[in-house]
Order: structure tokens, then C-alpha cells, then sequence
């Protein structure tokens, strides 16, 4: 063999080893503390992005018309294509085998794009609602999870590698009576603060519930042009009151919940309105009340689940670290939806405090 072809053979190999050799090697150290690490997630809100997310979940949420798009994120593995510019200004297009269901966020609006069908349906913002898809993003889960985190609560985890980002960790570990969460670990890019990976334990688990990572990303807010959804001549357009059950239980039933519930606060620290949701971080509690055409196939739903539990308050199931709970029928036939990371008894305490209510 000549030189010249040992020279190309060499450098050729080269070329290929050097991606791997890059990506197997040990991620750099880092001296950032927990807590200077959470206030730079915290301070990452501002950041914009755009890249490609996987989600990996085992809750297996009961597949109920009304949560059906919640049962698909919790306990499915899911794609999504991300355009971040701001919390107000955003895309995200879920790709799965059975087709593509885009959201986009303008201003006080979300449109929900789905390709198969040409519909686009356009529904309110709305402050209270059940979790989407912008809700399991890296950057939003990890600030949600830190909301009113303790630094006692915070330790540091070794750094991890993300696409080529020697990336610090820290782990959290509720320190309440109420969790059914065992830690939450997260790893974020130092220089933006900008959470790559989120993983969360129920308590006792060996491995997560619920993943979700940021496999490519670029930094950077994306042209405007992207977030911007445009109509095309032809498509399907419906307008809702609404954009979920819990949504449209805030908006219009006649209800007002609780300051605090089984000993919970408020979430964002101000007096619920049809809806509560309670605790901090991952400890979160959220109570609705359903109509009776919701309510009843939920019911029917829980009753049919092996694990079920018939209690004074309501049928009670657990889903991993997150547990259900549906109250007998009051009034009109409508009942009380409770579900969260919190304990059965957390959740029984909590519905016999509303039932007493009525």
C-alpha cells in the first residue's frame, strides 16, 4: 500500500472515530452548586430554542375522551419537533405513527393543527388546564418541578453528556408528607441554563416514570415566521370555548374551590376559582368538578381498573406515583375529579374536605 493511500485510510478513519470518541468520553466536571444550578434553570425561562424533544412515560392514564391527549403523553413514547420564542410565542409538532397534531401559541390564543383530518381549531389560553405538550418540554417540566423548591431539598449529580454538552445535574427529593414523588433528576447546558434531560422517580422506583430529553437543540429564538401559523384555502376551521375539561370546569361551573386543601396551598399562592391545583413542585394536587356526562364513563372507567379502590369518599386509583380519585355523584349528577403526586390518604383527606362542602 502506498503512503498516499495509508495517509487517506488513516485520516478517513479518523474522521470517523472522532464522533464517537467525543461521545463516549466522560463529560466534564463542574463546581456549580445545586442551588446556583436551579436558579440558572429558573433563569433560563427567557431562553429561546428550537430542536427535538422524546418523551418517555409508563403512566398508564385512563384513555377517557376528555384526557385522551394526557393518556397518550403520560404513557406513550413521543416525538416532538420544537420552536421556542417565548412562553407566549411557541410550536410543537407531535409526530407519531398515526399521524402529526401541531400546537401553536399565539399571544392568548392556541391553535391545534392536525394534518390528517385539515382541521385547525382555535380555543383561548387559558390558566388553568390540563397538561399538553408544551407542558413535558425539558426546560418548562424542570421550572415547573423546581417551583418553590427548598435548598435543603437540592444535591448535585454528576455531569452527563447531551449532544456534545457536558451538562451538570442536580437532583431533587421532596422533602413532604404528601408525595408520592421519590426525586426528580435534571441536567441542564450550563451556559444558558436550559434543562436537557428531566427524570422523575415515584418513591421506591428504580427507574423513571416519566423522561424527557432534549435530543438536538439550537439556541436562539426561532424567526417568527415559524410560530406563526397560516390557514390554507380549504382547511377545517373550528372555534372552541375551551381547550380542555379542566379548562372549561374553571370557566363556567358554578363553583369556587378552597384556599387550601388537605393542607396544601394554592399553587400560585391566589384563591382557585372552579379549579384548584395545590402543593409545589412536583408535588402537585389539582381538584375539578365534572359534569355528568364526563363523569360517568371516567367512573366506569376507575371501577373496571384491577387496582381500584371503593372508599367512603369516591373510587380511588393509583397510576405509578399519581393517584385518582372520583367523588360519589353530587347535585346535577356532576362529581369531584382529585388527582395528583400526593398519597391516597392526601387525596381522601382532601376529597371528604369538598364533600363536606356541598
Amino acid at each position: 500500500m502506498s503512503a498516499r493511500w495509508l495517509v487517506v485510510l488513516v485520516t478517513a478513519a479518523a474522521f470517523i472515530a472522532t464522533p464517537l470518541l467525543i461521545g463516549s468520553r466522560p463529560a466534564a466536571l463542574s463546581d456549580i452548586s445545586a442551588a446556583e444550578l436551579a436558579n440558572q434553570i429558573h433563569r433560563s425561562a427567557d431562553v429561546g430554542w428550537s430542536g427535538f424533544v422524546e418523551t418517555s412515560g409508563t403512566l398508564q392514564v385512563p384513555d377517557n375522551e376528555s384526557f385522551a391527549t394526557l393518556a397518550q403523553l403520560l404513557g406513550e413514547n413521543t416525538q416532538l419537533r420544537v420552536w421556542w420564542r417565548n412562553a407566549g410565542d411557541w410550536r410543537i409538532d407531535r409526530i407519531r405513527s398515526t399521524g402529526e397534531t401541531d400546537l401553536f401559541r399565539q399571544g392568548g390564543g392556541i391553535v391545534r393543527w392536525v394534518f390528517e383530518s385539515e382541521t385547525a381549531t382555535y380555543s383561548p389560553v387559558s390558566k388553568i388546564r390540563l397538561p399538553d405538550a408544551s407542558d413535558l418540554l425539558p426546560p418548562t417540566f424542570a421550572r415547573s418541578l423546581l417551583q418553590g423548591v427548598r435548598e435543603s431539598e437540592l444535591t448535585r449529580l454528576p455531569a452527563r453528556r447531551f449532544a456534545n454538552i457536558d451538562a451538570p445535574g442536580l437532583r431533587l427529593s421532596p422533602n413532604d408528607k404528601a408525595t408520592t414523588v421519590g426525586h426528580v433528576d435534571i441536567w441542564a447546558d450550563p451556559a444558558s441554563g436550559l434543562p436537557l434531560e428531566v427524570q422523575l422517580y415515584g418513591l421506591g422506583d428504580k427507574r423513571p416514570v416519566l423522561t424527557t430529553t432534549l435530543r438536538q437543540f439550537r439556541l436562539g429564538a426561532p424567526p417568527a415566521t415559524t410560530t406563526k401559523f397560516s390557514l390554507a384555502e380549504g382547511v377545517r376551521v373550528v372555534y372552541e370555548q375551551s381547550v380542555d375539561v379542566a379548562a372549561a370546569a374553571n370557566a363556567f361551573a358554578p363553583y369556587d374551590m378552597p384556599a387550601f386543601l388537605a393542607g396544601l396551598g394554592s399553587r400560585d399562592g391566589e384563591d382557585p376559582g372552579a379549579v384548584g391545583i395545590y402543593g409545589r413542585g412536583p408535588t402537585t394536587l389539582i381538584a375539578l368538578p365534572l359534569r355528568g356526562q364526563v363523569a360517568g364513563p371516567l367512573r366506569r372507567q376507575l371501577e373496571d381498573r384491577g387496582n381500584a379502590q371503593i372508599t367512603e369518599v369516591g373510587i380511588l386509583t393509583p397510576v405509578g406515583p399519581v393517584e385518582l380519585l372520583i367523588t360519589p355523584f353530587r347535585g346535577r349528577g356532576g362529581a369531584f375529579l382529585l388527582a395528583g403526586t400526593v398519597t391516597s390518604e392526601t387525596l381522601q383527606q382532601a376529597a371528604a374536605e369538598l364533600l363536606e362542602r356541598q
